[in-house]
């Protein structure tokens, strides 16, 4: 079965800076292309960012320059470095293994595994 676990959302100010990590189990995580997606209130769910299993990231636009994701294979765990945060960047995170949408309506079912889901609040 799959895990994923996420920890390291909080609240901050404005051009601040938070770390999401995501722990997984029941796969093969080097094997597998993992992905950090958001969903706010009233928002679709987006792919934020994603890194494959050989190390090739991208990037959302809206966060291009300021997140930088990574991966540590030993660990089975899947970060997601947020700096300059702004208050649009308010969501619920979730990991996802295998993330095939760019937009979803929601950070759960189809194919890919999900994470619970951790809460980053950027107040102005």
């Amino acid at each position: 079965e799959v895990q994923l676990v996420e920890s390291g959302g909080g609240s901050v100010q404005a051009r601040g800076s938070l770390r999401l990590s995501c722990t997984a189990s029941g796969f093969t995580f080097d094997d597998s292309d993992m992905g950090w997606y958001r969903q706010a209130p009233g928002n679709e769910c987006e792919l934020v960012s994603r890194i494959s299993s050989d190390g090739i990231t991208v990037y959302a636009g809206s966060v291009q320059g300021r997140f930088t994701i990574s991966r540590d294979n030993a660990k089975n765990t899947v970060y997601l470095q947020m700096n300059s945060l702004r208050p649009e960047d308010t969501a619920n995170y979730y990991c996802a293994a295998d993330p095939v949408d760019y937009v979803r309506p929601y950070c759960s079912g189809g194919p890919s595994g999900w994470g619970q889901g951790t809460q980053v609040t950027v107040s102005s």
